[in-house]
């Protein structure tokens, strides 16, 4: 920033970002960003895992994907706007740390919406976040150029969508899912309405880094979350050596999500508007997943320990169902369309697979075989077009 591009209070005007600047990579402020919203991902997958422990699935997974809406998409609404108008001055700065705060206001209404099921907080959290995504849009629409409808569409349509998710918490409890169903759907269609007045511009190197960090910080989060659970444990078993066991598949498996999710290159999958949707949309599969591996885990230590209610059946099924689904979104979102058919049998065919896991005793033992075999077919076939992203160092392009 120089001092020619700022004004009278030191602002920098919030002009479109070129889509194709060199080196674009994510700032420490949108890492920043991200540390509280895994706050917000750890909270909900604890909770989900007393939930379903305690034998209240339905329940447990219905609160847990709905703060998990709410998490993810003001995260990705920030990411998909900051590609496309960040120009970091202090206003900025500021505002995304206001929306941060609407994060730890949303994560501290986790636990009385899982136990009483009192949404009041997370609401207020997640229309706090909005609500400055709104005063965003509106600075943007001042420079936007060609994108100015587009801005003034997201605000509007946002903003209306915020008055109802406040009449939202005074839908009687019957109601209420299908009330949120419904606000739900209202929010997601403002991009497809907003785009369709004049395209705002991305950076499909940046979004797409931006989406794998938060991968990584998902997947973190869910092997610390594991970890502990499995030290706690130590003191209250004498045969550690399942424990052990699950602590070392849990490892191998984290690792193997990891390596899936960072095959292919991502980048290519938006290219084009559709794609773009396709690939944020759906993401939220993937997400959610990642958060509730961890909350599988604990439940899977529960259930060695004689803590939980449930099945131990069920029990390892709350492990290798995330896994599968998050496996399977990543081969639909970025592997299929950049993979042979080696590897689009392999990985969805494994991925499938690991839901035997149940049948034997075990625990995430035929999950973790599988899981290798999908790493090993990995490495041994390179994604299609690997060299048209590569440089004359043979390291992929920024």
């Amino acid at each position: 920033m120089t001092t020619a591009d700022t004004g009278r209070f030191r602002l920098t005007p919030m002009r479109p970002r070129d889509p194709g600047e060199p080196a674009r990579s994510a700032s420490t402020l949108e890492l920043f960003f991200d540390l509280t919203f895994v706050i917000a991902v750890a909270i909900a997958a604890s909770h989900l895992h007393h939930a379903v422990s305690e034998g209240h699935i339905a329940e447990g997974l219905g609160n847990y994907l709905m703060v998990f809406f709410a998490i993810w998409w003001a995260w990705m609404n920030f990411t998909w706007f900051a590609t496309s108008f960040d120009n970091d001055d202090w206003l900025y700065r500021v505002m995304t740390i206001v929306q941060m705060g609407g994060v730890l206001i949303l994560a501290a209404g986790i636990e009385p919406a899982f136990v009483e099921g009192d949404f009041a907080l997370p609401v207020l959290g997640y229309v706090l976040m909005r609500v400055v995504m709104i005063a965003q849009w509106l600075r943007a629409s001042r420079h936007a150029g060609g994108a100015r409808r587009t801005t003034i569409v997201y605000a509007c349509g946002i903003g209306a969508v915020q008055i109802l998710w406040l009449a939202w918490l005074a839908v009687p409890a019957s109601l209420a899912p299908i009330g949120f169903v419904l606000l739900a759907l209202a929010e997601i269609s403002i991009p497809l309405i907003a785009e369709t007045r004049g395209t705002t511009p991305w950076h499909p190197h940046h979004i797409t880094e931006r989406y794998g960090l938060f991968t990584i910080i998902l997947l973190g989060e869910s092997l610390l979350a594991s970890s502990s659970a499995i030290f706690e444990a130590f003191a209250d078993i004498e045969d550690v050596v399942p424990l052990i066991s699950l602590g070392v598949l849990c490892l191998i498996v984290t690792a193997s999500m990891w390596w899936i999710y960072f095959w292919p290159p991502h980048h290519r999958a938006i290219t084009a508007l559709r794609g773009s949707i396709t690939y944020g949309y759906g993401h939220y599969l993937i997400f959610a997943a990642a958060g509730a591996f961890s909350a599988g885990v604990s439940v899977e230590v529960d259930s060695q320990l004689g803590h939980s209610s449930l099945d131990p059946v069920l029990a390892t099924f709350t492990v290798s169902v995330p896994i599968a689904i998050f496996v399977l979104g990543v081969w639909l979102l970025a592997i299929k369309d950049n993979a042979d058919r080696v590897v689009n049998t392999v990985v969805p065919v494994c991925a499938v697979l690991v839901l035997l896991d149940p049948i034997i005793p075990i625990p995430t033992f035929l999950t973790t075989l599988f899981m290798i075999v999908i790493v090993v077919t990995l490495v041994l076939r390179s994604p299609q077009g690997a060299e048209a992203d590569a440089g004359p160092a043979g390291k992929r392009r920024a």
